[in-house]
């Protein structure tokens, strides 16, 4: 390989990678979208009654009852159910209409911004939940949770300066 040709192919090398490296922050920053958590079926049969397995499920019954009525609204098959525990607070449940198990938000929500039409955002046809606000009243900003049927785990928790994209979540 000639000088040249060595010289040129280092130049294209270091401008693809500086590219690269530029468009690093961009997705590493991306948001989850509805579209990327897709659940494979939608239950179209009887609701369940919800179960009231735990203290915390029979504390909450006419909530869960009343909530179990409803066509389901989360994750292909549940009922998320949710209701206020205070000023600015709500708690959550997801409860299963094929079998009525009840899963718990682990936290509650408050203190969502003013701009933040609804603190939680969810969709028929996804596992993703994402959450405005801060979680038992610790912090703030919007944070990403996928639920498999058992339990909610965090995606990830953007940096609270980064700014949630408007609307983009398909």
């Amino acid at each position: 390989m000639s000088t040249d040709t060595s010289a040129r192919w280092r130049l294209r090398a270091h401008a693809a990678l500086g590219a690269l490296v530029a468009a690093l922050p961009a997705w590493a920053s991306a948001a989850p979208r509805f579209a990327d958590y897709p659940v494979p079926a939608i239950y179209q049969g009887r609701a369940a009654q919800p179960l009231l397995a735990d203290a915390h499920s029979r504390n909450y019954a006419t909530r869960l009852r009343d909530a179990a009525t409803e066509k389901p609204d989360f994750a292909g098959r549940y009922v998320l159910a949710t209701w206020g525990c205070g000023a600015s607070c709500t708690m959550s449940a997801a409860i299963d209409a094929k079998t009525g198990t009840v899963t718990w938000l682990p936290f509650t929500v408050c203190c969502w911004d003013a701009d933040v039409e609804d603190h939680l955002e969810y969709k028929l046809n996804s596992r993703l939940l994402i959450v405005h606000g801060a979680r038992n009243e610790q912090g703030g900003g919007t944070h990403y949770y996928q639920f498999n049927g058992k339990r909610f785990a965090e995606i990830r928790t953007p940096p609270r300066h980064a700014p949630h994209p408007p609307g983009d979540h398909q």
